[in-house]
């Protein structure tokens, strides 16, 4: 039976692309790897989905050899025929110490798997659409290294561990995907943490209650790019097993973006009933929220999330409409699954267990 590996199990999007691949191939198996403080969570999951099918290995990605006894690494390397590598720190505020060593030297000892395995079909690495850091403008799927600097260390270690990946795909058949802001299910609002854009809707439904006026903070020029984690799974699990997606890097992106402006008003008009009022300057927003109350007062938004809300740039997805499009794929617009997204939100919305622990 095709044996593959997944990082970044039980994880938001691990989850889900472990029951996609078992449901798209009945004689799939499926190796997670999982580190030690999510063991039993990983085994939970597994159970959830398919014990059967699903081997649940303790390992430690940062470790040369995977944190794998030499049986194991050794059974993995004759018998994977294709590796997922979703783990990775996600986190704006992430020392840049952990995040080199999960980011970057993690993907080296995947990489170094992949260069072991011999039967090896495909590495389907998940970077991110933000290796582009500051950059504006129009960014193409294969660029890379443009002399950018970057927002944040998740940002950079991204690069860095994307440039590792790339200088290894003529010796390891790579696909790349970078996707923008990942949100809840297009069709149930389902998600695992009210982070990134959800905050937006906290700091409205925030306003909300008190009755005070829901304020505007982006930038009229600014995408903000967000896109559904069902799209994310079935993309990855898509261009996986697609031979002309071997060397391909693809944006998994809303092509046509709101911009912040239009994202923040059509929020509060799903959640409030209402358009905000005013505009806060960027530079203002970003200091005020270092301050804990007003922090508060805008849902624990994060100082360093205001800067995605303020970036003009826009990502190209045209290697992903051609790769994708073949499947029949193409990501929803955002008005389309907003009133999932909302209602998800308003159920849920004191739910503890999805709250972001803010730093």
């Amino acid at each position: 039976m095709p044996l593959a590996l997944l990082t970044g199990f039980p994880g938001f999007i691990g989850r889900r692309l472990a029951r996609k691949l078992l449901d798209a191939d009945p004689e799939a198996t499926l190796v997670a790897l999982v580190e030690p403080r999510m063991l039993d969570a990983g085994t939970e999951a597994a159970d959830e989905i398919d014990r059967e099918r699903i081997e649940v290995l303790c390992g430690d990605i940062t470790d040369r050899r995977l944190g794998l006894s030499d049986a194991d690494y050794e059974r993995l390397a004759a018998e994977v025929r294709r590796v997922f590598h979703l783990a990775a720190i996600y986190d704006l505020s992430v020392p840049i110490e952990l995040a080199q060593r999960v980011n970057v030297d993690g993907t080296g000892n995947v990489l170094e798997l992949c260069l072991t395995a011999k039967g090896l079909e495909r590495l389907a690495y998940v970077s991110t659409a933000y290796v582009a850091g500051w950059r504006t403008g129009v960014v193409y799927e294969h660029e890379l290294v443009m002399g950018q600097q970057f927002k944040n260390h998740y940002e950079s270690t991204k690069f860095q561990a994307e440039v590792w990946v790339r200088e290894a795909m003529d010796r390891v058949p790579t696909t790349i995907v970078r996707p923008a802001i990942v949100v809840g299910d297009s069709q149930t609002g389902e998600t695992q943490k009210f982070d990134g854009p959800y905050y937006l809707l906290r700091g409205i439904a925030e306003a909300n209650r008190a009755r005070r006026s829901i304020p505007q903070f982006g930038r009229l020029q600014a995408n903000f790019n967000v896109v559904p984690v069902d799209y994310v799974v079935e993309a990855i699990a898509a261009v996986a097993v697609d031979p002309e997606a071997e060397g391909q890097t693809v944006h998994l992106v809303d092509p046509e973006p709101l911009t912040s402006r239009e994202m923040v008003s059509l929020l509060s008009q799903r959640y409030a009933g209402r358009e905000p009022q005013g505009r806060i300057p960027p530079r203002l927003v970003s200091a005020s929220l270092r301050i804990g109350p007003v922090r508060e007062r805008f849902g624990g938004t994060p100082p360093q999330s205001i800067a995605y809300l303020n970036h003009p740039v826009r990502f190209d997805t045209r290697r992903a409409v051609d790769l994708l499009g073949a499947a029949g794929l193409a990501p929803p617009r955002f008005s389309d699954y907003a009133d999932a997204m909302v209602e998800y939100f308003k159920a849920h919305e004191h739910d503890q267990s999805l709250k972001p622990v803010l730093a």
